[in-house]
């Protein structure tokens, strides 16, 4: 039986609160302020949100990577990079899991020194305090997490599949075997470009 971590009536609950306290932060900014989708595993939670802020805003995108089937790899790599100019802006991280904060650190490092923002601020669905491996701020968060257990589902995937699901859980063993098997026999390919 899977072990659910938050369900979707949990996670529109936690979108509505957090869209509303962000909107408070930011309704007199100068300047719209970019809500920034780390893609892939963070697009559900950014489009539940954002229908919950309530002030002018831009949304872009930008895809790092680090992670291998259920480990995360230590390793980022920059796959896609903003489309939008954020100087002088302020920037809203919008993240599925901080988990290491490798990653979001490598973010925030990133924005901050190729793109000089008003302010940067993180808010993410879970976070993942067993894993954390260095210091990272997190503004907002839907939920603590003390175990490091893999999750998936919205948006959150295992080898892609299952970012479809309205609600996160825990995999088990079997799951995983399950979805290998069908993927060994229906691989699907990247494109290279």
């Amino acid at each position: 039986m899977k072990e659910l971590v938050m369900s979707s009536n949990e996670i529109q609950e936690v979108c509505t609160h957090m869209g509303h306290q962000i909107t408070a932060r930011l309704k007199n900014e100068e300047k719209a302020p970019i809500f920034l989708c780390v893609m892939k595993g963070a697009m559900n939670f950014t489009v539940d949100l954002i229908k919950h802020v309530h002030c002018p805003i831009i949304t872009d995108f930008i895809q790092i990577s680090s992670y291998e089937g259920t480990e995360s790899t230590g390793k980022i790599n920059l796959l896609k990079d903003l489309t939008y100019d954020p100087e002088g802006r302020t920037i809203v991280i919008c993240e599925d899991v901080v988990d290491t904060g490798l990653s979001m650190k490598y973010l925030v490092d990133y924005l901050k020194e190729k793109y000089h923002p008003k302010d940067i601020i993180i808010a993410c669905l879970f976070d993942k305090v067993a894993a954390r491996r260095c210091d990272v701020k997190i503004d907002y968060y839907g939920k603590r997490l003390e175990e490091n257990a893999f999750l998936v589902g919205y948006g959150l995937d295992y080898r892609e599949l299952h970012r479809n699901d309205a609600f996160v859980f825990v995999p088990t063993p079997e799951d995983v075997k399950e979805w290998d098997e069908l993927l060994d026999k229906n691989p699907v390919k990247k494109i290279n470009r």
